[in-house]
C-alpha cells in the first residue's frame, strides 16, 4: 500500500512540476520564410508578430531540422533550459499543443 501511495505522490509531483515549467514558456505563431545550411549550421529566417528573427541549430544534432516554409508554433523556453546557451526555442506544428505534442526541432533564437 505504501508503494502505491508513494508512486501516486511522485506522479503528481512530476505533473505539477511540468505544469510549472510549461507555464513559464512563451508560445507564439511564426512563419518560416527561408531556410539555409551554412558550414553545418541550419539557419531559418522566421517572422513573429511582424518582426524577423533567425533560428539556428547545429546540423546533425537530434533536434535540428531544416524546416520548410510555412506556419509553425514556437515556444520560448525559460532561461537556462534547453540544448543551447542562448534564447532556446522549440518548434511545433501549427496548432499543436506543446504540452503533449512532439516538437519538430530545437533552436537558438537571435534577432535579425
Amino acid at each position: 500500500m505504501k508503494k502505491g501511495t508513494m508512486l501516486l505522490v511522485a506522479v503528481l509531483f512530476l505533473l505539477f512540476g511540468a505544469t510549472k515549467v510549461l507555464s513559464q514558456e512563451k508560445s507564439a505563431a511564426i512563419s518560416v520564410k527561408a531556410s539555409e545550411l551554412n558550414n553545418g549550421v541550419v539557419i531559418l529566417t522566421v517572422v513573429r508578430e511582424g518582426k524577423e528573427y533567425e533560428l539556428q541549430c547545429n546540423q546533425g544534432t537530434s533536434n535540428c531540422t531544416q524546416l520548410k516554409s510555412g506556419k509553425y508554433q514556437m515556444v520560448e523556453l525559460p532561461k537556462n533550459m534547453g540544448m543551447y546557451d542562448c534564447r532556446d526555442v522549440q518548434i511545433f506544428a501549427d496548432g499543436a499543443n506543446p504540452a503533449v505534442d512532439k516538437k519538430i526541432g530545437e533552436y537558438c533564437l537571435t534577432d535579425k
